[in-house]
């Protein structure tokens, strides 16, 4: 499934990183210790987080992540999405929870 179906099915609003939306999605990860994502995060995950800042594309960018979901309405800062929007990175934003969507993610993909 596309981070544009998943985007779709589940309302998430995009916030930079358009280029992004028709990459495919086969998991999800959740965290917020950025070190802590680069170590376990794998390919293609779907990654939530509350993190907008540069350093969180930078993560998404090095563990090939199909895109980030800020939870809980988190903000994106303006260098983060400009960055987004220079590497193809897709970053969403929901007003929910990380766990409440990892489920709603577990029971599409």
């Amino acid at each position: 499934m596309t981070v544009r179906e998943i985007a779709e099915k589940l309302e998430l609003s995009v916030l930079a990183g358009e280029d992004g939306l028709d990459r495919e999605a086969e998991g999800c990860y959740i965290g917020d210790l950025l070190s802590w994502v680069m170590a376990r995060a794998e390919s293609g995950d779907v990654w939530l987080t509350v993190m907008g800042n540069v350093n969180a594309i930078a993560v998404a960018s090095l563990t090939d992540a199909a895109c980030i979901v800020l939870t809980e309405s988190a903000a994106l800062d303006e260098d983060a999405r400009a960055r987004a929007d220079q590497q193809g990175i897709a970053v969403l934003t929901t007003e929910l929870d990380s766990y409440g969507l990892a489920c709603r993610i577990a029971e599409l993909l």
